[in-house]
Parts: structure tokens; sequence; C-alpha cells
């Protein structure tokens, strides 16, 4: 009987020891779980947040940016036209605002473009337009051996020869009209560096009247001020722009007509117009012409193609006009 009562206090004893131990234990688990859930969660909460926050501003901002940079190109300019010339400048020409460039600067041979300062030099000495003057053999090309309907012996007066120099072209006008100037050719060329310097033609030098050789040269900067200065005289405005032109040559009539197709184009309203070509210098087109209702300079150099410059000209014009109807302005 003691043996059983002393194994049932055994009994007792340890089942009350072991509730008394597993208490603690189980009241204890819930207060660690809130506490590491508290630590958990904190540090997880600033790693996403923060980053998310500057996540989201940069894409924003570069969108931004990209957005108003295309809306303001496409307001300011539109697409601009791709053109084949080499060397490019267009200018209004009222408030001298660049509308489009090109190896501006670049200097390189100008060709017949030459034509506009020997007109300008010839005029600028006030001689007798109805002087009747003649062709030699001193006006023959010797250099690239070029081609001219203006036989030895024409005598023609010097308002002619000055046309023919401007409106086709004409080597041996303009050589003829250099013979005729006081001093001679060397004096002309001379008044021609001269009035490029005037005008402040830095990247401009002449060596004869023609443009034959290819130690004429400037750059498209310096023969837009060259024809702004150009059309300020109405027998330039007038002689390069007339369509065609007749004279007697040995007794007989010959036509001469404008190097430029432009000019009797109805789409089209030019106050100036010269072309050129050598080998070294390619295509050339300069003008004045009247672009979305405002007086515009044009100068192209260097196209190869026998249609490029004119090509050009269409396209700059197509541009202008475009960028004009949607409303946006050019940066200039």
């Amino acid at each position: 009987m003691k043996s059983i009562s002393k194994s049932l206090l055994a009994l007792l004893v340890a089942s009350i020891l072991s509730a008394g131990l597993a208490a603690p234990a189980a009241a204890a688990t819930p207060k660690k779980k809130p506490v590491a859930s508290k630590k958990a969660v904190k540090p997880v909460a600033r790693v996403v947040k923060k980053p998310a926050r500057k996540l989201a501003k940069k894409p924003v901002a570069a969108a931004a940016v990209a957005t108003a940079a295309t809306a303001a190109s496409a307001h300011d300019e539109g697409p601009l036209p791709k053109l084949a010339s080499s060397a490019v400048a267009v200018i209004d020409q009222t408030t001298g605002d660049v509308l489009y460039e090109k190896n501006a600067s670049a200097v390189v041979p100008i060709a017949s473009i030459t034509k506009l300062m020997t007109a300008m030099v010839a005029l600028d000495a006030q001689p007798s337009l109805s002087e009747l003057i003649s062709i030699d053999k001193d006006d023959i090309d010797t250099l690239k051996g070029t081609h001219s309907r203006l036989a030895i012996g024409t005598r023609l007066t010097r308002e002619e020869m000055l046309r023919l120099a401007l409106m086709s072209s004409e080597n041996r006008a303009a050589s003829a009209l250099s013979r005729h100037y006081p001093g001679g050719r060397e004096a002309f060329v001379a008044a021609m560096n001269r009035k490029a310097h005037e005008l402040g033609l830095t990247d401009t030098r002449f060596a004869d009247p023609t443009g034959l050789t290819a130690e004429n040269v400037s750059s498209a900067r310096d023969l837009v001020k060259m024809v702004d200065a150009a059309h300020q005289y109405p027998l330039i405005r007038e002689f390069s722009t007339s369509e065609e032109y007749q004279v007697a040559v040995r007794g007989r009539a010959q036509t001469f007509r404008n190097t430029n197709a432009l000019v009797k184009n109805d789409g089209w309203t030019i106050g100036l117009s010269k072309t050129g070509y050598i080998s070294e210098a390619g295509k050339c087109l300069v003008m004045q012409a009247w672009l979305n209702n405002k007086p515009t300079i044009i100068v192209l150099l260097d196209s190869w193609g026998k249609l490029t410059r004119i090509g050009d000209a269409q396209r700059i014009k197509r541009w202008i006009e475009s960028v004009a109807s949607s409303g946006a302005t050019f940066r200039g």
C-alpha cells in the first residue's frame, strides 16, 4: 500500500512539474512572433518603397524630355530636306535669319557664279552700255576649251555682253567686259577682289572674270552676301532672270537661253539667278527667290548630278512651304 501510494505520488508530482514547464513555453511563443514579424517587415518596406520612387521618376522625366524635344523639333523646322549639294545656305533676305546650312563655311571653287561679281564691277565703272565692244582671240577659253557661239569679231553693245554673261553664262562675253575695263583685265580682276573685300567676303578670291579657273573660290555664306549685293543692281536682276535673248552673230540671229530652267517655271518667283559649272566646282546655283511670300537667298554648291541643283532647289521650296503651312517656325 505504501508502495502504491509512493508510485501515485511520484506520478502526481511528475504530472504537475510537466504541466508547469509546458505552460511557460507555450506562453513565450506568441510573444516572440510579433517581434520577429515587426523586424522582418520594416526592412522590406524600406527596400521596396524607396527604389520604387526613384525608378518611377527617371523614366517619366526622360520620356517627357524626349517628347518635348521631338515636339520642339517638329514645331521649329519639321523634317529637314535631304540635299545632294555639298555646300548649302538658305537665308531669309529681309531678316538675315539662317533657314538652312550645310558646310556653309567650306571654301570651294564657284565657277560661273563669279559672273555676278563681274557684272557688279563692270557696272560700278558706270560705262556706256550702248558702246560696241568686240570678241577677239584673247577671249578664247584656252584653259577648259569651252565652246562659244560668240565668234571672233562679233560686236555687241556692252549691255548685250552683260546680258549674255549673266543669262547664258557666256564666257567670251564676260572676258570681253573685263578687257574693255579701264586698265584692262588685270585692273578688272583687282577691282573684283577689292569689291569682295568691301562686301566683307572673307572667303572669296578671284583670279579671272569668267570662273573657268578653280582659283576663283568662295563659301556658301560669302555667296549669300554676294547675291544680296548683286540683287541691288536692277540690270543684274533683269538680265540674270531673262528667259532668252536674241542677238546677231555674223549677220545671223542667234537665240541664247537662260541656264537656269526655273526662271520660266510658273511655280517660282525669281529675282536673281546664276548657275555655274567646272569639274572642280561641280554644278552650282544661286538665286534670290520668293518662298512663302518672303525674299529668300539660296546657295547650292558642288552638285554633281545633271539635275541635282534644280532638284535641291525644289526640295528647299517644298520644305519651307511645308513648315510655314504647319504653323511652325525656323530656329535660324
